[in-house]
């Protein structure tokens, strides 16, 4: 099986308004052009030093309140997907309406599509929440990277107060990754929108890069590290998963001690194909019991540290991967398809 995250096995650089739960690596990194890429634009130490002064904070507020608590938001439900039928405005509303209950704060990983729906109903109808907008970076399609890229500025600028951040790049660098992309190419990306928005920019990675010294490159060029951090991909079982994620944050805090590093995606999936390939890589039992408990876990301890993140997801998606319905990439909403909650959220 080729390493991958499984979302993009079926989909693999389609730009699409939708997050990915990834799988993890089971082997060193074989390939060397993105850490020989990453070599060539290493900025020297007197840009780094530069790069740190101007550094732009993340601090998401809402009502003069700071925001730490975030959510990844894919709009698709059944027979919809990205570069195909889009959600309707009415169903985009009920979205947003259901997030507005639980969240302040959600993230989008695309710029076109559904996003400028997202961002207008916010402002129209006063909502009260903030937009991580994402600009998605495929490989070997510069055509269709630089409309996203320039959609994401132009939504920017045009929502300033609704757009928190943008990410440009969804797990671009991390040796598994089946849209992986040459680091000078996603820093040619960063230095573009960066330049045109005021709000901070970032690329999105799992741990399995950040802590590589080749994302030092990287980090030069963003706001803050913006981390994935999956102990259910990672053979963790559900009572180590909280340690687990503690574990790996710091140790990307140690490997980048001037940055911010905010979690862009953890979270526990309610369903798994015991015929699948991710049968692989994970050993503990998916459920909505268990996510209701690592849910419970994990914000408790992330309210208590201050730590900024985007759970990951809203609902589930049913698009993902591939024909068999128990697949876990469509599993790891915290509502279901329908919209009706599992028994990690508490209704109002």
């Amino acid at each position: 099986m080729v390493r991958v995250s499984l979302c993009g096995a079926v989909l693999v650089g389609l730009w699409a308004l939708v997050g990915c739960a990834s799988a993890p690596p089971a082997a060193p990194e074989p390939a060397k052009t993105a850490k020989d890429a990453a070599d060539k634009a290493a900025p020297s130490d007197d840009e780094r030093r530069e790069t740190a002064k101007e550094r732009r904070a993340f601090s998401p507020m809402v009502d003069g309140a700071p925001v730490l608590a975030g959510i990844s938001y894919g709009p698709y439900r059944k027979g919809q997907r990205p570069g195909g039928t889009e959600p309707s405005e009415a169903q985009v509303r009920e979205d947003l309406q259901i997030i507005a209950r639980h969240w302040k704060m959600l993230r989008v990983y695309g710029s076109r599509g559904s996003s400028e729906t997202i961002l207008r109903i916010i402002k129209e109808d006063g909502l009260g929440l903030v937009v991580m907008l994402g600009a998605w970076i495929a490989p070997n399609d510069p055509q269709s990277n630089e409309a996203e890229v320039k959609e994401a500025i132009r939504l920017a600028n045009l929502y300033p107060q609704q757009v928190a951040a943008v990410s440009v790049g969804n797990e671009t660098q991390v040796f598994w990754s089946g849209h992986r992309t040459d680091a000078e190419v996603l820093i040619g990306h960063l230095r573009t929108v960066r330049a045109a928005v005021t709000q901070p920019v970032t690329t999105a990675d799992d741990y399995n890069f950040w802590n590589k010294p080749e994302s030092h490159a990287v980090v030069a060029e963003v706001d803050f590290v913006l981390l994935h951090a999956y102990a259910m991909w990672n053979q963790q079982q559900l009572g180590d998963a909280v340690a687990w994620t503690v574990k790996t944050v710091d140790s990307i805090k140690a490997e980048h001690p001037q940055m911010l590093v905010v979690l862009g995606e953890t979270g526990w999936a309610t369903e798994l194909n015991p015929d699948g390939d991710e049968v692989k890589y994970i050993k503990a039992p998916a459920g909505e019991a268990q996510q209701a408990t690592f849910y419970a876990e994990f914000t408790a301890w992330a309210q208590q540290t201050g730590l900024p993140y985007f759970y990951f997801e809203a609902f589930d998606e049913p698009w993902k991967g591939g024909d068999d319905p128990r697949e876990v990439e469509k599993h790891w909403g915290l509502y279901r398809e329908d919209r009706s909650p599992k028994p990690a959220i508490k209704t109002p």
